[in-house]
This record gives structure tokens, C-alpha cells and sequence, in this order.
């Protein structure tokens, strides 16, 4: 069996044996339909390894249709997709039956209403806000290697590549602000109290709020959890601050709390510099919550400004 990445074995699958085979039966809407690997799983965020084979994995790629298309060719498509090869190349499709349909025949629309809750992009700033990262991640994530209609690619690049200018500010801003309040004042606090259990779960808030600061800050989306760390080595923006970040992650909560302490600083220093380069803080000091609200004071649209600095 040669070695390939999922995208990849997506990519060929469909240019090899799916898209001859379905658009010779299918010509019209084919013509019209998008294609590709985008959604859950690993492949789709070039991830994949060889533990991630156990399961929804292999030979398999998506078709997007519009709502029409799919109301008049989506299940007879479907079952033209079924009866494509399982095996290709050495390997074979395996599917563990849970969570979403990841590949064949599906409406653009059910796709980004299932990850973003609308069928496109959202139309108001408040919905912005509220969609999870992860979420614009999965959605935006893959490869289309296709799309005659334009519809799917449209969508896509309305998402694409970070969230709207004041929307990434106001994360941002929640971001530092969350810094702020769980690594530099209440993981020491904890600690002085001996409540392990209270430190390191603000630990696990202060790990999360800077990885999403990295991604917001590289104008990334951040992934799902499992792969936040995985997917942060070839983000350039703060990137200074990683180390300290996985040594935070693997180092013992009480035994190695001045070590913590002293990490949680210098990745808060390096988020400090790297707002200051782009423009987003003028406040001073090296206590990331002053910046938060310096943050939010550029943000332009009033309603995205009066929200409260951790909302977001």
C-alpha cells in the first residue's frame, strides 16, 4: 500500500474513478456541481496520520449541490456514489455511522446551515459573533476541486479567511481578556490555596485562550480542540509563544507551578508584543487585561463595542 494523506486519496479518488464515472451518467448536473473533501476529520485539516485511518476513512469525496439540483438529482446521484469502488489504491472506506454525513452527494445549503447555522455567510454582525471558531474551521477547511454553479466556492470565500475585522478585535479582546483573568491572577491565587483541581482547570482556560489568540491573530480559524497544538507549529504570528505553551500543557500543576507562573508570563508578553505590531492595543504594562479594552475600544460598530469584553 503506498502512503497518502486523506486529501490527497480524496483528491485522486475523484479524479480517477469518481468524477469520469458520474459525470458520464450524470453530464448536466456535474457539470454544475462543486466537489472536494471539506468538513469533519482530520484529513480535511491535513492532519491525518495512521491512527486516524481507524475509522471514517478512505477512498470517499463530497458533491455539493444547489437546492434545486439536489431536490431533482440528489438521491438517484447518491446511489450512483454508492456504487463506486470502496477500495482504491490499497485502501478502503470505513465509516463509523456517527455524527454528520463527511462525504457523497449532500445541498450546499444543509452543509454550512449543519457547522455555521445559515445557509451562507452570516448577514449580521451578532451572528458573526456567536458562531464558534471551530465551526468556520470545519467548514472552510479541505479542498474543492471543482465547482461549475460557483455556489459552494462563493460561500466559502465569503468565510474565508478570518472572521470580519471587528469581529477578530472582539475575540481577540475576549481572548486577552480571559489571558488575563485565568493564567496571570487565578492560577497562582489557586495555587496558594492548594486547590489543584481549581489551578489547573484555569490553566486549561488560559491554554485555550491563547491558542485561539495565535489563530485569530495569523487570521486563522482554530480547530477543534484535538488538533488546536497539532495545527499551531506552522502559525507564524506569536509563535514565540509556543514552547512555554506546551510546557504549561505537560508540566505538573503544583510541582511546577513557579515554572507555570513564569511561562504564563512570557506567552502573555510575546501576545502583548505581537498586538502592539499589528496595531490592535495602546495600553501599557504587561497584564493582558488593560489590552483587552484597549482592543475593544478600535472596534468601529457600536453594537459589536458595547458587548461585554468576555462575550465572544
Amino acid at each position: 500500500m503506498i502512503y497518502l494523506k486523506g486529501l490527497e486519496l480524496s483528491r485522486r479518488f475523484y479524479f480517477e474513478c469518481g468524477a469520469p464515472a458520474l459525470k458520464a451518467r450524470f453530464p448536466e448536473v456535474m457539470s454544475r456541481a462543486a466537489a472536494g473533501l471539506s468538513g469533519q476529520g482530520s484529513e480535511c485539516l491535513g492532519l491525518d496520520d495512521e491512527i486516524s485511518r481507524d475509522h471514517d476513512f478512505g477512498p470517499g469525496f463530497c458533491i455539493w449541490l444547489s437546492d434545486e439540483d439536489y431536490d431533482r438529482y440528489g438521491e438517484e446521484l447518491q446511489a450512483a456514489y454508492r456504487e463506486l469502488p470502496r477500495e482504491f489504491l490499497g485502501f478502503t472506506r470505513l465509516d463509523s455511522g456517527k455524527g454528520a454525513q463527511r462525504t457523497g452527494v449532500m445541498r450546499t445549503s444543509d452543509f454550512y446551515r449543519y457547522y455555521i447555522g445559515c445557509p451562507g455567510a452570516p448577514e449580521t454582525a451578532m451572528k458573526w459573533v456567536r458562531i464558534q471558531e471551530h465551526f468556520l474551521a470545519t467548514c472552510t477547511s479541505g479542498e474543492v476541486f471543482e465547482d461549475g454553479l460557483g455556489e459552494f466556492t462563493a460561500v466559502r470565500r465569503a468565510l474565508l479567511p478570518c472572521y470580519p475585522e471587528d469581529i477578530r478585535k472582539k475575540k481577540l479582546a475576549a481572548r486577552a481578556a480571559s489571558m488575563a483573568q485565568s493564567g496571570q491572577y487565578n492560577y497562582y491565587r489557586l495555587i496558594k490555596r492548594g486547590d489543584v483541581f481549581g489551578a489547573r482547570l484555569s490553566l486549561g482556560e488560559f491554554l485555550n485562550a491563547a491558542l485561539s489568540m495565535m489563530y485569530l491573530l495569523n487570521f486563522r480559524y482554530e480547530p477543534f480542540y484535538k488538533w488546536q497544538f497539532a495545527g499551531a507549529g506552522e502559525l507564524v504570528a506569536m509563535a514565540d509563544a509556543l514552547p512555554y505553551l506546551k510546557d504549561i500543557a505537560a508540566a505538573s500543576t503544583m510541582r511546577d507551578a513557579e515554572r507555570i507562573a513564569s511561562d504564563i508570563e512570557n506567552a502573555s508578553a510575546v501576545a502583548i508584543s505581537e498586538l502592539r505590531l499589528q496595531g490592535l492595543t495602546e495600553a501599557e504594562g504587561d497584564y493582558l487585561e488593560p489590552h483587552a479594552y484597549s482592543i475593544m475600544q478600535q472596534i468601529e460598530d457600536p453594537e459589536i463595542r458595547g458587548l461585554h469584553v468576555m462575550e465572544g
